[in-house]
């Protein structure tokens, strides 16, 4: 594999770690949060430097249907991104309170909490987009094989699972409430063990991540339909 490719992953298992410990900022206070924010700033634009080639294609080629849903994710993941860096630039106490741009504290507080979960929902579709390629990586690094009946049957059925124990963990949290806006407090049990917040945000984002890499086989498996048989022309 080659070194950039290395470092796209390497980067985009920090961001993802780097999410998941932002989400869980009660547990660890607001420094850790705001140098936390502050790396995922720092690995978002380093992400999008390696990609920079990505920018140079938007307006070359055809556009299918895949196509047209990864740069719609993409787009609203950079945005719920663009709307974290800078809410979290207004409500910073610590890591750059130099800056003194704490303005308009009441809408950066309901900004950085909109963004955050949309953000979190966003990059687990961004991921399931790209579980293919993850997969694929996991396959040559730990040299196993591909069983038609572990491919085809036990990950989905594991996948599903996992997806559904996520569905109940984001709607007993209450995330469609933050997201849209039904509540501008984010309630935190902060009695409940470290472990099983992890265990269920990582289960959420599985959710997302098998929904949009399933999605996304349908998508590309249809649209290969549609491509007429070799010596045939459509009407």
């Amino acid at each position: 594999m080659k070194p950039k490719a290395i470092a796209k992953i390497v980067v985009d298992v920090w961001m993802t770690l780097a999410l998941l410990l932002l989400m869980g900022y009660p547990f660890w206070g607001d420094i850790a949060h705001e140098w936390a924010g502050t790396v995922m700033f720092a690995l978002f634009l380093v992400h999008h430097i390696l990609n920079r080639n990505w920018y140079k294609t938007i307006g070359r080629g055809k556009y299918t249907a895949f196509r047209v849903l990864q740069l719609t994710v993409d787009g609203l993941v950079f945005l719920a991104m663009a709307g974290l860096m800078a809410s979290g630039i207004m409500l910073s106490n610590h890591v750059l309170a130099f800056l003194h741009l704490r303005l308009g504290i009441s809408f950066a507080r309901l900004l950085h909490m909109v963004s955050a979960y949309w953000g979190f929902v966003l990059m687990a579709l961004h991921l399931g987009l790209h579980w293919g390629m993850f997969l694929g990586i996991a396959r040559k690094v730990l040299r196993l094989k591909k069983p038609a009946h572990l491919r085809k049957t036990l990950l989905p059925i594991l996948g599903g699972c996992i997806a559904i124990y996520g569905v109940v963990s984001f709607v007993q949290r209450g995330l469609p409430d933050y997201m849209l806006v039904q509540t501008q407090f984010v309630f935190f049990d902060f009695d409940e063990p470290v472990l099983q917040f992890y265990l269920d945000y990582l289960a959420m984002m599985g959710t997302f991540i098998f929904l949009s890499y399933y999605f996304s086989l349908l998508v590309r498996k249809r649209a290969g339909k549609k491509k007429p048989a070799a010596g045939t022309t459509q009407s």
